[in-house]
């Protein structure tokens, strides 16, 4: 549950956000260090906990940065080399006994965070698509709202989050079935494009979207945190794999819209920065920015 305050400052509970972390690429770009290691656990630099700067997995980064916006429940979908992953995030008392008082406490607030959540886990043993990972958390989202949010991608800097705008966005207009986060990109073709039009300073109306198209409609390039209303379940459900066999959650969005459902995008802000552990140009730069910022 997110709660925010009322005009009389007072909290209340709006509504119920589950949220839905894809891990199941095989990170093949970065091998060899992605044959043992998932990618998603590749390390980025934080200061998360307080002053003293530590080495953390950025999904683990990932799940306390929506923890700290007030999600509670978490369905990762991984891939059948990812037991690492369910490792990490199995409080482990054990482990904790054998390590140092300073580490135990470093650990202790993870497992506390993790304790007071609910995670669930399912698979996508082959590599069928973004949409098709996401398809596969149908079940645990059922009727509720929810965040979609890559593994491999995170946005640090800035004051608050932007799924918090992503949220509130779609608060204010129950009309809306999905929000998307963006980026300005000299050259977006490695991206989701959506064609736009300008609604405020801050929004825009979406009227197409691409995968990867060599003609952008725009210099926006759609990444992978998303607010969805459970309406794109059946959007997956109507459009097919593409010619890699891969069911692309950008076809999804444009099945929404020729449905008539009202699609929103949202650009960062200047100081919100997005790191991408993809290839081993980008890590770098997630390395590179995480230890700046932290």
């Amino acid at each position: 549950m997110l709660k925010f305050k009322n005009r009389n400052n007072k909290v209340k509970v709006i509504f119920v956000i589950k949220s839905v972390i894809t891990a199941a690429g095989k990170g093949t770009r970065l091998l060899p260090i992605t044959k043992e290691l998932p990618k998603e656990m590749m390390p980025i630099f934080s200061k998360i906990y307080g002053k003293n700067l530590i080495v953390i997995p950025l999904l683990q980064f990932i799940f306390e940065q929506l923890y700290a916006v007030g999600i509670r429940d978490y369905c990762l979908v991984v891939g059948r080399e990812k037991r690492s992953i369910e490792d990490h995030f199995t409080p482990d008392e054990t482990y904790l006994n054998e390590i140092s008082k300073k580490n135990k406490v470093l650990m202790s607030n993870f497992y506390k965070r993790l304790e007071k959540s609910h995670l669930i886990w399912t698979n996508q043993n082959k590599p069928l698509g973004f949409g098709d990972a996401v398809k596969r958390a149908e079940r645990y989202v059922g009727k509720d709202n929810f965040i979609v949010h890559g593994g491999d991608v995170s946005i640090i800097g800035g004051y608050k989050h932007p799924v918090l705008r992503l949220i509130k966005t779609a608060k204010d207009d129950p009309s809306i079935a999905a929000v998307l986060l963006c980026k300005k990109i000299k050259d977006p073709k490695r991206y989701g494009v959506p064609k736009v039009k300008k609604i405020s300073s801050s929004t825009y109306l979406v009227e197409k979207v691409e995968e990867k198209p060599n003609k952008p409609k725009s210099n926006f390039g759609i990444l992978p945190i998303y607010f969805f209303r459970p309406k794109i379940f059946e959007s997956l459900k109507n459009i097919k794999p593409d010619k890699n066999n891969e069911l692309q959650l950008t076809d999804a969005i444009q099945n929404l819209i020729e449905l008539g459902e009202k699609v929103i995008a949202i650009p960062i802000k200047s100081n919100e920065i997005e790191i991408d552990i993809g290839t081993a140009e980008t890590y770098k730069h997630a390395l590179e920015t995480s230890y700046k910022i932290a």
